[in-house]
């Protein structure tokens, strides 16, 4: 499709670069500079409802850079109502300074341009310069507390990395266009399947999957993921625990399901010459969740276990990705949606224990089930979903998941891997409902309420565990609806 024909599939991408240009705009204007976060807000219901418009079209867009798609779609979704929620929150986080309010939502919506693109890119120039749009903004709002020395470490750590991972990635980009003479992902895919030496195909494979890898916090390429976490403002932790990981699959699977399968998203499906590209990723996959639990159950801050937790989430998503099927690539977008809900959810607890009480490490979390009983409550069970046990939908989840490897009868191994981290996990985030509930305190504690927003926020987000539990068919049906990759 043409450029020009291609800007009316193209509307809630033009919304948000709208919204961009607007908000630089009314910043520099001191009267208007309020307006901004109501901008910033509605701009994403205004690119959810003309997202809602095109749903479940498949178009070639702007000569074949982009894929518009039902995959694209279910991503875009959740990058919307991240962002959505963020912007929100960050609201009314004390540790953000209000006065660079306008940048941060600016920045916020060009990280989420940056998603649109990861999830729809179908040319190696797309997918490289959408990774990037997400990446550099990334690193400014890792270090946005400018007079925090924690949060400058957290970005110049992000930033070393990530250009290690981006130049990884480019130079495996670049093999495969060397070998194949094209950049579109299809036309590569037909090249590589007559390829004469199959194993000129592991190098740019590998390169490629560091790319990825560091987008997802896979091991060995997690090394970022605890620091920057930790010292980046909570909300932007958040945010960089859901959406880009939730980007980096979405990418991930259209980059591995196109290029090196023969077959696709299809019952049948093989993997490109013979390469046994599922095997590296289930050793991957025992490896990433076996570290972040370990490394979990050591650390003593709430946000940097979390980050851990994060990590081993990684692992157990990438089970289903060892195996060539559209169930497991639902399996991957079911945990990928219940796993937004329980980790926002923990993360905005975080962010009222440390506006309130200043609470930073699990001892700082003593006598909260008495602070506040009600959002506790909530906490509780968002831990219990992290961890995957029933009643909550992290439990579902994860039953989609090994049901993968079960009906495949492969892997077995890996199962059991999981199971003993899922026991491991217990451990670690148990120790955060030990320390509110259970350890004395040693001074009188008084209830204390949180701002309504954080409070709705966490209730709603928490209770999510509960919906998706007894009720998740309609949310299947969705994602069997959205499991469709553009086809030239």
């Amino acid at each position: 499709m043409s450029n020009l024909s291609s800007l009316s599939y193209y509307i809630p991408e033009l919304i948000i670069i709208s919204a961009i240009l607007l908000i630089i705009i009314l910043d520099i204007i001191p009267s208007t500079k309020p307006y901004t976060f109501n901008l910033a807000l509605a701009s994403i219901i205004a690119s959810a409802f003309f997202l809602c418009q095109n749903y479940g079209e498949s178009h070639s867009l702007f000569m074949g850079m982009i894929a518009l798609d039902p995959f694209s779609h279910y991503f875009k979704y959740i990058f919307l109502f991240a962002t959505f929620s963020i912007i929100l929150i960050s609201r009314f986080d004390r540790q953000l300074d209000k006065k660079y309010a306008s940048e941060y939502n600016c920045l916020l919506l060009i990280v989420l341009l940056g998603l649109f693109l990861m999830s729809s890119s179908v040319n190696l120039l797309m997918i490289y310069l959408s990774i990037e749009l997400v990446s550099i903004p990334s690193y400014i709002l890792a270090g946005m507390l400018k007079n925090d020395k924690e949060s400058n470490e957290a970005s110049l750590k992000y930033v070393i990395f990530g250009s290690l991972a981006s130049g990884l990635m480019l130079f495996g980009l670049s093999i495969l266009y060397g070998i194949t003479g094209s950049t579109d992902i299809s036309g590569i895919s037909s090249a590589l399947q007559i390829i004469e030496f199959p194993l000129t195909i592991y190098f740019p494979l590998i390169l490629i999957l560091a790319g990825f890898g560091y987008k997802i916090s896979m091991v060995p390429f997690h090394f970022w993921t605890p620091d920057v976490y930790e010292g980046a403002p909570t909300p932007i932790t958040a945010f960089l625990s859901v959406a880009p990981k939730a980007a980096g699959f979405a990418i991930l699977i259209r980059i591995f399901y196109t290029m090196f399968t023969v077959g696709g998203i299809s019952e049948g499906a093989v993997t490109l010459n013979g390469i046994n590209w599922p095997a590296l990723i289930a050793v991957a996959s025992a490896i990433t969740m076996t570290l972040g639990n370990l490394l979990a159950i050591q650390q003593k801050d709430v946000k940097r276990l979390l980050a851990y937790s994060s990590i081993s989430h990684v692992g157990f998503m990438l089970m289903a990705f060892v195996f060539i099927s559209p169930e497991a690539v639902r399996a991957i977008m079911l945990y990928l949606f219940i796993y937004l809900f329980m980790n926002l959810s923990a993360f905005y607890m975080a962010i009222f224990a440390s506006n309130k009480l200043n609470a930073h490490v699990i001892d700082d979390w003593k006598g909260m089930g008495r602070i506040n009983p009600i959002l506790s409550a909530f906490m509780v069970l968002s831990l219990l979903s992290l961890t995957g046990l029933p009643p909550t939908a992290g439990f579902v989840g994860k039953v989609y998941v090994f049901a993968e490897l079960f009906k495949h009868q492969q892997f077995y191994w890996l199962a059991v891997v999981a199971i003993l981290n899922s026991v491991v996990s217990l451990y670690y985030y148990f120790s955060i409902v030990k320390a509110m509930y259970l350890d004395e305190v040693e001074t009188p504690v008084e209830a204390i309420e949180a701002h309504s927003v954080i409070k709705w926020s966490i209730i709603l987000f928490s209770a999510q565990n509960l919906l998706f539990f007894i009720y998740w068919e309609p949310l299947i049906e969705f994602i069997d609806n959205s499991i469709h990759l553009f086809e030239v």
